[in-house]
């Protein structure tokens, strides 16, 4: 019995050793690849640094001229916010609308399916944001269309202080493919038994939206909307390849500014400062959406 009991613990251990091997290259590559420098970064974000130096530690010297002198920062946190604030929620609803659309079964729903989603998968790549910027050019597809339609003009899209960032939320919108799957595979999941429940009382189309669908889709909504607020507050290509920043630093995304701050001005330090308070923002922000999610995102019991 001993002998049986003995054996049995060493094959235990067996798979065990044998579990940990196979996770081994995710842990290395987890400490290696994040967490290292994820610690690395917080030192420098102390410290003077301009990547071709030693680093000089400074204390709080980039956090206190970060938030008390750098006016461009705060630019940046401005057109960041606004971006976000705008973009995630028509991204939302326009996936939504486009998921309730497709999620009666035709012949052709694949090719839609695939069709919408393609966006999300291209639409943060540097040939498509050179695309955009071409389309919204004096001479590009926009004003051409405009044309066509009676409407002459030659307006500079990417040059107007109050278009610019639209041309960036309207990429951001049309990259919505991600969050239409996600909703599309949610209504699948709605018992039809409330929908015939619903027929039975009456309900129209309206009232079965906003009494059936909508309560059963928060939890999606408000994974989406957690996911697709870090990616607003995340963005980059879109801002350094259309617009650069400008005009008058309205679209200067604050990932672009701190891409900036570290490589065309060599202050790696202060870049590493600003990360890190980009990271307590978002922890902050879906801290907050997780405090009022029991207010509104309905869980089934």
């Amino acid at each position: 019995m001993n002998h049986r009991n003995s054996s049995f613990y060493r094959f235990i251990n067996k798979e065990k050793n044998v579990g940990v091997i196979f996770c081994l290259p995710f842990i290395i590559g987890f400490f290696v690849f994040l967490i290292v420098p994820m610690g690395i970064s917080l030192y420098y974000s102390f410290c003077d640094y301009d990547i071709l130096s030693p680093a000089e530690f400074v204390g709080f010297k980039n956090y206190i001229e970060m938030f008390t002198q750098d006016e461009v920062f705060w630019h940046s946190v401005k057109a960041t916010f606004y971006f976000a604030l705008v973009s995630v929620p028509l991204r939302l609803i326009f996936a939504l609308l486009v998921a309730m659309i497709l999620v009666k079964p035709t012949k052709a729903t694949g090719f839609y399916r695939a069709a919408y989603y393609l966006p999300s998968i291209i639409g943060g790549s540097v040939a498509v944001a050179i695309l955009w910027k071409r389309m919204f050019a004096p001479d590009g597809v926009i004003n051409s269309l405009l044309g066509l339609l009676g409407i002459e003009t030659n307006f500079a899209w990417l040059s107007d202080t109050r278009t610019a960032i639209w041309t960036l939320i309207l990429l951001a919108i049309w990259q919505f493919g991600s969050s239409m799957l996600i909703f599309l595979s949610a209504l699948k999941q709605i018992p039809k038994e409330l929908y015939e429940a619903a027929d039975v009382d009456g309900a129209n189309k309206f009232v079965k939206f906003f009494k059936v669908t909508l309560p059963l889709l928060t939890p999606t909504i408000f994974f989406n909307l957690v996911m697709q607020i870090i990616n607003g507050f995340l963005a980059f290509t879109q801002s350094l390849i259309i617009t650069q920043g400008k005009p008058m630093d309205t679209t200067l995304f604050y990932a672009v500014y701190m891409y900036q701050k570290s490589f065309n001005f060599n202050e790696a330090g202060y870049a590493s400062a600003m990360a890190w308070v980009m990271l307590l923002l978002i922890a902050a922000i879906t801290f907050v959406l997780f405090k009022t999610k029991k207010y509104w995102v309905y869980e089934q019991e």
